[in-house]
């Protein structure tokens, strides 16, 4: 559910776009993952996870340029940067062996299977898979820039696709991994 929860940003950032504007969709984006990350930050039973700050920095990040700058983006264009940038935190912590997803699954699983190798590896393969469902989101983003006339629907299909899948298997995996275990 932690999972879950670090996507709200994503979620209202969407629905604010759409319902007043790009800016005020970054801005709304940046309070809500400033307020996430100050949760874990002043809890006692969480902490702060790269996915926050990442998320923080990257909403933060883009709705101070979007202001300052008086930036026009069209909403495929703020997709694309939020997307990527989405994309490049889940690539660090790949590169930096901590899988994004390793603290929100610390969270919900006994402290004695932290550190071993099938909690491990379970996390860098849903990581892995998160890493591919934001890539495809990019690839959409891409084709939707610069094939303007193509209908947005389409877009917004693979990207959905592509979430529900990420989301699917992140429920799905460590459940196949703890069955496989007991054989």
């Amino acid at each position: 559910m932690g999972l879950l929860l670090a996507f709200a940003p994503f979620i209202l950032f969407i629905i604010a776009e759409r319902l007043v504007g790009l800016k005020a969709g970054l801005i709304v984006a940046a309070l809500i993952s400033g307020a996430t990350l100050l949760r874990d930050w002043l809890s006692r039973k969480r902490g702060v996870k790269v996915l926050e700050v990442g998320t923080f920095l990257l909403f933060g990040g883009l709705a101070a340029y979007s202001t300052v700058s008086g930036a026009a983006w069209s909403v495929v264009g703020v997709r694309l940067r939020v997307d990527a940038g989405l994309l490049l935190v889940v690539l660090v912590s790949i590169a930096l062996r901590r899988p994004f997803t390793l603290p929100y699954a610390r969270e919900g699983a006994p402290r004695e299977i932290w550190n071993a190798p099938a909690f491990l590896r379970t996390n860098d393969i849903i990581t892995a898979v998160w890493a591919l469902a934001f890539a495809v989101m990019v690839g959409a983003d891409l084709v939707m820039l610069y094939l303007p006339d193509l209908p947005l629907k389409v877009g917004i299909g693979t990207t959905i696709l592509a979430i529900v899948g990420a989301m699917r298997f992140t429920s799905w995996y460590p459940d196949r991994v703890q069955a496989e275990s007991r054989q």
